[in-house]
């Protein structure tokens, strides 16, 4: 099972990819059969495939990501807070809270992402 600071380590390379607009670094974080639910409730996109074109699609947006606090981490899960700015028609923000579940390699085989109406400003 990855560390703590393996999971920490993987939340930031996650950051930063996402800023440098690198969907396949993003990508490689993930296992093959991985799936990411962005918010909980929708469809899950399965598999790199999916999961490349959510990220693709995400970043042509310009969204920027900022954590904030401390990646908190347990078993095979970490949780992270999380702001995503958007400059479209002003400035947009919206307040996310990720979960990443890994495997034994420490890939990440599940990503879930909170946020509802209450948590988006400027829309």
């Amino acid at each position: 099972m990855p560390s703590h600071e393996d999971k920490v380590r993987v939340v930031e390379t996650y950051i930063a990819a996402f800023a440098k607009g690198n969907p396949e670094a993003v990508v490689a974080l993930f296992a093959e059969d991985a799936t990411v639910e962005d918010p909980v409730g929708s469809p899950a996109h399965h598999g790199r495939d999916a999961i490349r074109a959510f990220y693709v699609a995400s970043m042509a947006t310009g969204a920027k990501l900022t954590l904030e606090g401390p990646v908190r981490s347990t078993a095979d899960y970490a949780a992270f807070a999380f702001s995503v700015s958007l400059n479209y028609g002003g400035e947009k923000r919206v307040d996310v809270i990720d979960t990443f579940r890994f495997d034994e390699a420490g890939k990440v085989i599940e990503m879930r992402a909170y946020f509802g109406p209450d948590n988006m400003q400027g829309f």
